[in-house]
């Protein structure tokens, strides 16, 4: 396999083919929104099920916002990486931080799906799709979240992750599928030769389709 996806496009249909194993047993394909929106879209639409996003938010370290510090899921709960303090993250600004973060989840909920509630996983198939995991934060929030719906099965699937990162996530899903784990790990978008932002009305159009 090439070490390096065209765009994401291209990194959803070759997770696709790692899942055939669901098709035609109705999954839920859930988007860890914006990047991997796209890539949801097209792998429920390849496996027969449906679609929908689960909104988590990376905590920004106080000095690079591409760094996290953790993640807080819709309701509120929150993991924090072990690294927080040494990267500066005091209670006062992972307060902060939280807040902010919870605020942007609420207003893309209401973006998002403004006349209808969330696809309920409780009973589902359910796989969570992401670009790729960097810290794994976001995932393991993700992933958190949906354990709490109790689904019949919680799968993980992404293209590309840290090795670090990939073990953090493993315990939390009943099957972990990534295509490549590179040991020089250093950003996601390093292994997309074409890796754009996705914006708001681009998932907007996803989930109305």
């Amino acid at each position: 396999m090439s070490t390096m996806y065209f765009d994401r496009q291209d990194a959803a249909q070759q997770l696709v083919q790692r899942l055939l194993a669901y098709k035609g047993k109705h999954p839920l394909v859930l988007a860890i929104p914006r990047g991997a929106v796209p890539m949801g879209k097209m792998i429920a639409q390849q496996l027969d099920g449906d679609f929908d996003v689960v909104l988590v938010r990376k905590l920004r370290s106080p000095y690079s916002e591409e760094v996290a510090i953790g993640a807080v899921d819709e309701s509120g709960w929150t993991y924090i990486s072990p690294h927080a303090a040494s990267l500066g993250a005091d209670q006062d600004y992972i307060a902060s931080e939280k807040h902010t973060q919870m605020a942007t989840i609420h207003t893309r909920r209401q973006q998002y799906t403004p006349i209808r509630r969330p696809v309920d996983p409780t009973d589902r198939i359910v796989i969570v799709v992401d670009d790729g995991l960097a810290t794994g934060a976001t995932m393991i929030a993700a992933l958190h979240s949906l354990r709490r719906c109790q689904p019949a099965q919680l799968i993980c699937a992404v293209p590309v992750s840290g090795i670090d990162a990939l073990e953090k996530v493993k315990p939390l899903a009943d099957e972990v599928i990534c295509l490549m784990t590179p040991e020089n790990f250093h950003a996601i978008g390093q292994y997309y030769r074409h890796f754009p932002q996705v914006n708001d009305d681009q998932v907007i159009a996803c989930l109305r389709e």
